[in-house]
């Protein structure tokens, strides 16, 4: 059996790069740092390095409940700061009383820069205030490169880890049973609809697993996914827990209320 065996088939090349980062800081005894990983990465991480005691990692997003996080792979002599994940915090000024802009077109405007997804963390967003993170080695760039938010002006000021605003999304936690891990059954169980409006969901184009339309119902899911429902909200699959005397899959969600 090879490692491969527990992942999708597709996750194979961040497979392989969690092994170089393990294997590099193995070698050199110095510490790696990761751009930004999303649930899934981390949880890949988590499974591949595992709770070795020559190397060892630790995630930070900016908040303690960030969503999206740096990871820094290190060896067991090494002491992790927050000041060594090299994050920085922007707050975008606007017109707030005349304008609304939400998370989907700060997204939009910071992807159009033309750098990669790992280079931004989470998008805060709280009455009307909207700041997001980055890395520090793109964040001249982005200072000076974003000056709009669709057609909206915009301006952008650092500010300390310390001043970032709770997001308006809060989670809790529930305790579900599914026939099978396929994502159709999944997104029935959490969310308490049948299979088949599942499915026509789905078919729609109204699913995302991993910020990914996803148009197939017999995808398998995994711990860590985040899955997305349009009209229904977000949820994420905390543990799966074996099955239960009926033959049936446990797990626990967390959902966003």
């Amino acid at each position: 059996m090879t490692i491969y065996q527990h992942f999708r088939p597709e996750e194979k090349e961040f497979i392989d790069q969690v092994l170089n980062w393990k294997n590099a800081v193995d070698a050199s005894y110095a510490p790696k740092l990761t751009d930004f990983l999303d649930p899934r990465e981390q949880g890949i991480v988590r499974s591949i390095i595992g709770n070795q005691t020559e190397v060892k990692f630790e995630f930070f997003g900016g908040t303690l409940t960030s969503e999206r996080k740096r990871a820094i792979i290190y060896p067991d002599y090494f002491q992790v700061t927050e000041d060594d994940f090299q994050l920085c915090l922007f707050e975008v000024e606007y017109p707030r009383k005349y304008i609304s802009l939400q998370h989907p077109q700060v997204l939009g405007s910071l992807m159009s820069l033309g750098l990669k997804r790992g280079k931004f963390g989470d998008i805060l967003v709280h009455n009307g205030r909207i700041q997001f993170f980055v890395s520090k080695d793109v964040e001249d760039y982005i200072c000076l490169q974003l000056e709009s938010v669709g057609k909206t002006t915009v301006s952008l000021h650092s500010q300390p880890l310390a001043n970032a605003v709770q997001p308006e999304e809060n989670w809790y936690e529930v305790s579900v049973t599914a026939s099978s891990l396929r994502l159709d059954t999944v997104i029935s169980a959490i969310y308490n609809i049948s299979r088949q409006k599942s499915q026509g969901y789905i078919q729609q184009g109204l699913i995302k697993l991993n910020w990914s339309l996803i148009e197939n119902p017999a995808f398998e899911c995994k711990e860590y996914d985040m899955i997305s429902v349009r009209g229904y909200g977000r949820s994420k699959i905390i543990s799966i827990e074996g099955k239960t005397k009926k033959d049936k899959w446990k797990i626990t969600a967390g959902k966003a209320k």
